[in-house]
C-alpha cells in the first residue's frame, strides 16, 4: 500500500500541491499535518507510524516534508528500511528504496551517500532561515521596530473567525477536554492551546 505524508510549517502554508502530487503517485491514504520538521514529535506522523505495515510505501513529495533534522532525518529513515517499509522522494527519484531490494553494492551506496547529502543540506537550509530571522529580529529591535509576533487567538482578536476559534477553545478548556483533542478539532498548534490555557489559568480558578 501505498501511503503519503504531506507537511507544511504552519497554519498559513497550503498543503495542496503536495496533496495533488502524492493522489497522483497512486496513494491510498495521505497524512496531512501543519507542523514545525524539526523532529518527528508530530501527532500525524506518529499516526502514520502506526498505520505503515510489511511492504507499504511510504511517499513524501520532498525530504524536507520527511523532516528537518539531519540526525533523526537518518534515524528514523534507518527504522522504516529495518521494518521492510519502502520510501519514495518524488522531488528526488535516487531516494526511492523499492529500486535498491535487489541490488547490491553500488546502487544502495549511491542512495545512502545521496540520502546523507541531502539530509545535511535540508538541515543547513533549516538553520540558515532561522539565523536570517534572528538576524531580522536584531536590526529591528536596534531601529525600534520590532513589536514580537502577534497575537493570533486572543479575545480582543478584530478577526472574527479568529475571535471564533479562541471562543471555541476557551469553550472546550472549560469542558476539561485534552489539549490534544482540542488540536484536533481547531488544527492550532498546541503550544497556543497550552498559552490560552495559562492565561485562563491567570484569570480564573475553574480550569484545571
Amino acid at each position: 500500500m501505498k501511503i503519503g505524508y504531506a507537511r507544511v510549517s504552519s497554519q498559513s502554508q497550503n498543503l495542496a500541491r503536495q496533496i495533488e502530487e502524492l493522489k497522483n503517485y497512486g496513494c491510498e491514504y495521505i497524512f496531512e499535518e501543519k507542523v514545525s520538521g524539526k523532529n518527528f514529535d508530530r501527532p500525524e506522523y506518529k499516526r502514520l507510524r502506526k498505520k505503515l505495515r510489511f511492504g507499504d510505501i511510504l511517499v513524501v513529495h520532498d525530504l524536507s516534508r520527511f523532516g528537518r533534522n539531519k540526525e533523526e532525518i537518518m534515524s528514523e529513515w534507518k527504522s522504516l528500511v529495518d521494518d521492510n517499509i519502502d520510501i519514495v522522494v518524488l522531488n528526488l527519484p535516487v531516494l526511492n528504496t523499492a529500486q535498491y531490494k535487489d541490488v547490491e553494492g553500488i546502487g544502495k551506496l549511491v542512495s545512502d551517500i545521496f540520502l546523507s547529502v541531502m539530509s545535511w543540506l535540508v538541515e543547513e537550509e533549516r538553520l540558515r532561515i532561522k539565523t536570517a530571522q534572528r538576524q531580522g529580529i536584531d536590526i529591528a529591535k536596534k531601529k525600534g521596530k520590532y513589536k514580537g509576533r502577534e497575537i493570533k487567538y486572543r479575545p480582543d482578536t478584530p478577526n472574527p473567525t479568529d475571535r471564533l476559534v479562541y471562543e471555541t477553545i476557551v469553550d472546550m478548556l472549560n469542558r476539561n477536554e485534552s489539549v490534544m483533542d482540542i488540536h484536533r478539532r481547531t488544527g492550532v498548534a498546541r503550544m497556543t492551546i497550552y498559552r490560552i490555557k495559562k492565561e485562563l489559568k491567570e484569570t480564573t480558578k475553574g480550569i484545571k
